[in-house]
């Protein structure tokens, strides 16, 4: 049966991404749901929730409220919230019941700006998507809601585009910021909603995941800003497992432009047949003739099986499917596949 996960664990949803997205930013989060895909998010799909505070509430979706759909109810509960918060503006995030009963989310936004009196940033996620989708809506609604004034670019800032802790499997972006220079500034994670207003200024752009691409075009067509996409940060277990890999067929596993600089960084040093495979977004312009995307889990076995790989770069949960490989196994951090963080697996 295609999409039936008998051995891995579901993937972070596209919800869950568009809450990383928006965490640490000051604003009010709410998840247009019952509670349950709350309870997800804060419970497995967000690290930080244990470390950091953040504004994230369930809609509280009832039975009549979802047939009926009660915008304006949602809406009082928000502008409820905000009262008791310091909020700097608000969001509304969807889910699977919102997507069922066709949620007017432009309706919500208008309703929400002008009773709270603040921007709102509404989010069509339907919760069937995995998180890179979330993320990539969350990120273009958040610079272009709010990086409008152009500011005097600072020489050497660079922007940070895509980075969550659902891709760099790190609640903190220290490593990410020193693997580029101590200019860097990494949008949604460590910096304030004053740094995206001031996203105008960086001298350039990096994007270290797909879900950050539409947003970076954004800032590249009203600012000029240029973008480079790549991810600078490789775990040093990583790197430091790579041996003896000349003549050896290679197979990285993780989101496509951590996937792809992997590959770089390999392909500088050994002679070898590297291939890139993802289970997330794939940009056509990012692919090699031969790389993958995995659909599903009996697609993935069969393919890995197929490909007769002698070494596997991936999350460790994926070793689980692969039963009868005999090759070597590398263990290439992904939360959002896997939860597992850096430093505490």
């Amino acid at each position: 049966m295609k999409n039936l996960l008998k051995l891995l664990s579901p993937f972070a949803p596209d919800q869950s991404g568009a809450v990383a997205v928006l965490y640490e930013l000051g604003g009010l989060i709410v998840i247009c749901d019952a509670g349950g895909c709350a309870g997800n998010v804060c419970g497995f799909d967000e690290p930080r929730w244990f470390e950091k505070k953040s504004a994230v509430f369930s809609a509280g979706l009832r039975d009549m409220d979802a047939i009926l759909g009660r915008d304006d109810k949602l809406v009082e509960k928000m502008y409820d919230a905000v009262l008791k918060t310091d909020v700097k503006f608000t969001s509304v995030i969807g889910t699977p019941v919102p997507a069922v009963i066709a949620t007017d989310y432009k309706a919500v936004k208008r309703m929400a700006e002008k009773k709270c009196e603040m921007p709102c940033i509404a989010i069509d996620t339907t919760g069937t998507n995995h998180y890179d989708y979330g993320e990539q809506k969350a990120f273009y609604e958040l610079f272009r809601t709010f990086s409008t004034e152009k500011f005097d670019v600072e020489k050497g800032k660079i922007g940070v585009i895509g980075a969550t802790p659902l891709e760099i499997s790190e609640t903190k972006s220290d490593n990410l910021k020193k693997a580029i220079g101590e200019n860097a500034v990494c949008y949604t994670m460590g910096t304030t909603l004053e740094d995206v207003k001031k996203a105008s200024s960086a001298e350039k752009n990096i994007v270290i995941s797909n879900s950050g691409i539409k947003a970076a075009e954004y800032l590249k067509g009203k600012f000029g800003t240029p973008y480079e996409i790549s991810f600078p940060y490789i775990p040093k277990n990583v790197l430091d497992s790579l041996e003896n890999l000349d003549g050896k067929k290679v197979l990285c596993i993780h989101q496509q432009v951590a996937a792809n600089s992997l590959r770089e960084k390999i392909l500088e040093r050994f002679d070898c047949d590297c291939t890139v495979g993802s289970w997330f977004m794939m940009n056509d312009k990012l692919k090699k003739k031969n790389d993958l995307f995995f659909a599903d889990e009996e697609k993935f076995v069969e393919t890995v099986e197929k490909g007769e790989y002698d070494v596997i770069i991936g999350d460790k949960l994926l070793k689980r499917t692969l039963k009868d490989f005999k090759g070597e196994y590398i263990d290439f951090l992904h939360f959002a596949v896997s939860g597992r963080l850096e430093g505490k697996m």
